[in-house]
C-alpha cells in the first residue's frame, strides 16, 4: 500500500508504453479530471493504510501467543455510529469536487466553434456549423503495415487522411451522433469521451490551449473494423485556423463547381478503372475483399454477382452504392464520394475479377439516380 502513492506520482516519461497513471491532458477540463482522480486516489490510499494498518497492528498486538483473550460483546452503538458517519463524510467530501467537475464538463454554452461529429462504420464525418465545410476522416495507415508487409509506423492505426482542425483558446462544442451503430468519440488529452448513438445527439466541449496534434479513437466496439477508427485533432493558432477554414471553403466550393462541369464530360474506361480501383481498395475492399469475393455469410461477393453483372442491373447497382441497403452493413456512399468517384468505382466493380461486362458508368448516370 505504501508503494501505491509512489507509482501514482511517477513522472510521465516520454515512452507512453510505461505510463502507469491517467494522463494529465492539455485542457483545463482534463487537468481538473486528473486532479480529481489524484485526490480520490490519495484518499483511498490513506483509508487503505489506516484500515489495513489497524487490522495488522491489532492482529499482532492481540495475538493468542501473548495470552490475549477476545472481548465478548454483542453490539456497540458508538462503533456503528462511527462506521456510518465517517464513510458518509468521506463520500460527501469526494462527491463535491466530482459533482462540480461533471457539471462543468456538461456546460456547452457560449461555444465559439460548433462541429458535428457523425460516426459510421468505420469513419468519422466532421461538419463545421459556422462554415460551409464538411468532410470524412478515414484511417490513413497503409494496408501493407496492417498486413505485416511493412514495419509498423510511429502512429500505427492512429493516423487519418483528414484530421479535425480546431482553433486554440476557443470553446469548441461537439455534437456527436451516428449513422448506424453505437460508436464513441474519444480524445484522452481533452478528457472528452462521448457515445455516438444513432438517432440521438450527445454534446461535449473543449478549449485547447496548446497547438499540436492530439490522437484518440473509437472507444465503443462497433464492428469488425472497430480498431480502424482513429481520431486525429490538430489545434492551430486562431489566425492559422481562420486561414485554413477559409481555404477549405474555397476548395470545397470549387470541387462542387468542378463536379457540375464533369456531369457533361465522359471519362474513358482506363480512367474510370484506374480511379475506381483506388476508391474500391480504399473503401470497399475492407468488406468485399480486394478480390471481390466478400466474406461468406457476412459480406456478399461482387465477383459474378447479379448486381454487378446483370445487363439490366446498372441502375440498381448505382442505387445500392449511392443509397446503401437498410438493415445491412452496406452504407450509403452518395454523401461520402464525389459523383466521379461513384461512377468510377461502379465501373470498376462491373469490369473487375472477370465480370467484364464492358459497362461504363459516367457521373451523369450517377446524378440521374441521386437527383431523379
Amino acid at each position: 500500500m505504501l508503494a501505491l502513492p509512489a507509482l501514482a506520482v511517477m513522472p510521465a516519461v516520454a515512452d507512453d508504453t510505461v505510463r502507469l497513471n491517467l494522463r494529465e491532458g492539455v485542457t483545463e477540463i482534463s487537468q481538473r479530471v486528473y486532479d480529481l482522480h489524484m485526490t480520490i486516489f490519495y484518499i483511498c490510499c490513506v483509508i487503505g493504510v489506516i484500515v489495513f494498518g489497524t487490522m495488522f497492528w491489532s492482529m499482532f498486538r492481540h495475538r493468542k501467543s501473548k495470552g490475549r483473550t477476545p472481548a465478548k460483546f454483542h453490539e456497540s452503538i458508538r462503533v456503528e455510529v462511527l462506521w456510518t458517519i465517517i464513510p458518509f463524510l468521506i463520500l460527501a467530501g469526494m462527491a463535491y469536487p466530482a459533482t462540480t467537475t461533471l457539471i462543468h464538463m456538461e456546460n456547452t454554452d457560449d461555444a465559439d466553434v460548433t462541429v458535428q461529429v457523425t460516426a459510421s462504420q468505420w469513419k468519422w464525418h466532421y461538419k463545421y456549423f459556422d462554415h460551409d465545410v464538411e468532410y470524412y476522416s478515414l484511417l490513413a495507415t497503409p494496408d501493407q503495415q496492417i498486413h505485416n508487409k511493412l514495419p509498423k509506423g510511429e502512429n500505427y492505426l492512429l493516423e487519418v487522411d483528414r484530421p479535425l482542425v480546431v482553433p486554440t483558446g476557443k470553446k469548441i462544442r461537439f455534437l456527436i451522433t451516428s449513422d448506424d451503430v453505437i460508436h464513441s468519440w474519444w480524445v484522452p488529452d481533452f478528457a472528452v469521451k462521448k457515445d455516438a448513438n444513432p438517432g440521438f445527439i450527445n454534446e461535449a466541449w473543449t478549449i485547447v490551449d496548446k497547438p499540436g496534434i492530439y490522437r484518440g479513437q473509437c472507444a465503443e466496439l462497433c464492428g469488425n473494423n472497430h480498431g480502424f477508427m482513429p481520431v486525429v485533432v490538430i489545434a492551430k493558432e486562431p489566425a492559422e485556423y481562420e486561414k485554413w477554414i477559409t481555404n477549405m471553403e474555397v476548395k470545397q466550393r470549387k470541387a462542387r463547381e468542378r463536379e457540375q462541369e464533369l456531369l457533361s464530360m465522359e471519362m474513358s474506361k482506363d480512367e474510370l478503372m484506374k480511379m475506381g480501383e483506388k476508391v474500391y481498395n480504399g473503401i470497399c475492399a475492407a468488406c468485399h475483399q480486394p478480390n471481390g469475393q466478400g466474406v461468406q455469410g457476412v459480406f456478399p461477393a461482387l465477383a459474378g454477382s447479379p448486381v454487378t453483372t446483370g445487363k439490366d442491373s446498372i441502375t440498381k447497382h448505382i442505387d445500392t452504392v449511392v443509397h446503401g441497403v437498410k438493415g445491412t452493413a452496406m452504407q450509403a456512399f452518395g454523401t461520402q464520394l464525389s459523383m466521379q468517384e461513384l461512377a468510377a468505382v461502379i465501373t470498376y466493380e462491373r469490369n473487375a475479377w472477370g465480370n467484364d461486362t464492358g459497362d461504363l458508368v459516367q457521373a451523369a448516370d450517377v446524378n440521374k439516380v441521386m437527383n431523379p
